[in-house]
């Protein structure tokens, strides 16, 4: 299990860090914001817990337009993290299974490109969550719900964390701010008034000076069960302390607080199906807990990923097998049709959101739907932010429907706005270079392998195709 990491202010950091601390405020008052971000990012790797840091690195690359933006008055110094590091989405993720302090190393290379990125700020939320680093996840959604307010299903997450952390008057007024966005989403209304009725309670039980509890049947053993952090339990314990539950649970099964602390320690055991069942139960012993809804419905996108996953790698190991290969394709098949599905569902509820254009449009690339993809990947484009993505997705598109010119005229766009030879610049000159290979075009092919080649020897199969066409 991860360790929590204690969130702190300035007077925690090091000489050191202080003295970056100090020179990043100064950085800012010069308008110099790639400083600023490069030195944040060196104080909140050293120290992960302030929480100052990562705003005035999110303040600042919001300022330059991300590390990479030229347009702005910049420094020479390269990034603490390295100027040329690249994090996907699924890396990151994978990463914070095994070391989510590592991850947040990460996130941050991402942000300072992309501030307002709703994918990263979501892994942020969760590594912080983790970490028990609670205002740095709250910050997390935050920043979304300032740079991406369309982005709902993350808003009313971070309503859902208010909640948790019984701070009902900041989920009100999250919630506002969805129904002011989608007053047809009745989710967030009822979350708004079912919040602002336990803001209520609470402020009439401080001014009476009443103390907050919830009594149960074994009043003593469950408030010790509700003291206890699950995330920092051994796997025996966290079975230990399931069994006492179930056996409270046979005794009175609509015992809301035990249901849901039992689908809690299945979801931490990895037990996401058994998870699903337990939330739902609670959602449905509750008055519609919108909470309870979205965490069951989590709970059952997870174990669908499960079963993905251990059926992707049978077929991988046995793909002579016809029966496993047969389920496998038609589990993807199914679970294509699924992603595009929400995809669609998401776009019509926001459709000028560029972030949800080119997840569709991701989707139907998968799908192998190329016609369909392109309107929304050339939406997508529009967004500085996603454009680089949106542009190398859409050649692969057009590259599909052998429709080649037009694909390196994307790839074209794309490079004029990469200036460093980073993993996204490699991947785009690559892809060019297939695409005339594809065109007969040998010159224009090569070129575009030469200049990886010389950034990066070991890059695919670069060295091989550069030295064959020297006669190496």
């Amino acid at each position: 299990m991860a360790d929590k990491i204690e969130e702190v202010t300035e007077k925690a950091l090091s000489k050191k860090m202080k003295g970056f601390w100090l020179r990043a405020l100064s950085a800012v008052e010069l308008d110099n914001f790639d400083y600023a971000v490069s030195l944040c990012q060196a104080i909140v790797k050293e120290s992960p817990g302030f929480i100052d840091g990562r705003k005035l690195a999110r303040k600042s690359a919001s300022y330059s337009g991300g590390v990479n933006n030229k347009s702005k008055k910049t420094s020479t110094m390269t990034s603490f993290l390295g100027s040329n590091a690249s994090f996907s989405v699924s890396k990151v993720r994978s990463t914070m299974k095994s070391d989510p302090v590592e991850a947040l190393v990460m996130i941050e290379v991402e942000l300072a490109k992309d501030p307002y990125n709703p994918g990263f700020n979501e892994l942020l939320f969760e590594s912080a969550m983790l970490l028990n680093m609670l205002d740095t996840a709250s910050f997390a959604l935050e920043t979304v719900r300032t740079g991406a307010p369309s982005n709902t299903q993350l808003l009313h997450k971070l309503a859902e964390h208010y909640l948790a952390r019984d701070l009902p008057e900041k989920a009100v007024a999250v919630y506002s701010d969805i129904v002011a966005r989608d007053p047809t989403d009745m989710d967030a209304q009822k979350g708004a008034k079912d919040a602002s009725a336990r803001s209520s309670m609470l402020k009439a039980r401080k001014e009476d000076g009443e103390q907050y509890e919830i009594g149960k049947k074994d009043e003593s053993e469950t408030l010790e069960l509700q003291k206890e952090d699950i995330k920092g339990m051994t796997r025996e314990q966290l079975r230990e302390r399931l069994r006492v539950l179930m056996k409270q649970y046979k005794a009175d099964q609509n015992d809301i607080e035990v249901v849901k602390k039992i689908g809690a320690l299945y979801e931490e055991l990895g037990y996401f199906e058994d998870s699903h069942v337990f939330y739902s139960w609670a959602h449905q012993l509750s008055d519609n807990d919108i909470s309870l809804k979205n965490k069951a419905a989590k709970m059952l996108k997870d174990s669908e990923d499960e079963k993905f996953r251990v059926l992707e790698r049978e077929a991988k190991a046995q793909p002579d097998d016809e029966e496993i290969q047969k389920n496998f394709n038609l589990l993807k098949s199914n679970r294509q049709e699924s992603i595009v599905g929400d995809c669609k569902a998401r776009v019509e509820a926001n459709p000028t959101d560029p972030n949800l254009r080119l997840e569709l449009g991701s989707a139907l690339f998968d799908k192998g739907e190329f016609s369909d993809a392109i309107p929304h990947l050339q939406q997508a484009t529009r967004n500085p932010h996603i454009k680089i993505k949106s542009l190398l997705l859409l050649a692969q598109t057009f590259k599909a429907k052998n429709m080649y010119d037009l694909a390196v005229k994307q790839l074209d766009d794309a490079l004029v706005d990469l200036s460093v030879m980073d993993d996204t610049k490699k991947q785009v000159l690559y892809e060019k270079g297939l695409i005339c290979e594809l065109m007969d075009k040998k010159e224009e092919s090569l070129n575009s392998f030469k200049q990886i080649y010389e950034q990066d020897y070991g890059y695919r199969d670069v060295a091989n195709k550069v030295e064959s066409a020297y006669g190496g």
